[in-house]
């Protein structure tokens, strides 16, 4: 059995020098900017379905982590970020968003986790 030491491998290198060189904040914006800062079709975790969601238009972006992957055909990169909306000089949480691209940073899909009883309280 081989046993690879990964802490210090060059893979860990790679992989920051390549999401040093990725703008998130482009990506993120870009992607809220084409779906209209709308999100059509969620079902919540209460399986209620809402067939669109409007996001607010003073929504802030933040990149809370990123990752690699690899499948037998694909490899891509996850970015998660958190939605926020300031209210009363507070950031408050109202879901995340999920962008995975291909190794061409083409775009492959979106996860979407929205609080959607904090928009119901802010329509």
């Amino acid at each position: 059995m081989t046993f690879v030491e990964l802490k210090n491998h060059q893979v860990w290198h790679d992989f920051t020098e390549v999401l040093e060189n990725i703008d998130a904040n482009a990506l993120i914006k870009e992607h809220l900017e084409l779906c209209d800062y709308k999100v059509c079709g969620y079902w919540d975790e209460s399986d209620n379905y809402y067939e669109e969601i409007t996001l607010p238009s003073n929504l802030e972006t933040e990149l809370i982590s990123s990752s690699i992957g690899l499948n037998r055909n694909q490899k891509f990169i996850q970015l998660k970020f958190i939605l926020q909306n300031l209210i009363n000089n507070n950031h408050v949480r109202i879901g995340e968003l999920s962008l995975i691209y291909d190794e061409n940073l083409e775009f492959i899909n979106e996860n979407w986790y929205i609080d959607t009883e904090f928009l119901e309280k802010f329509k």
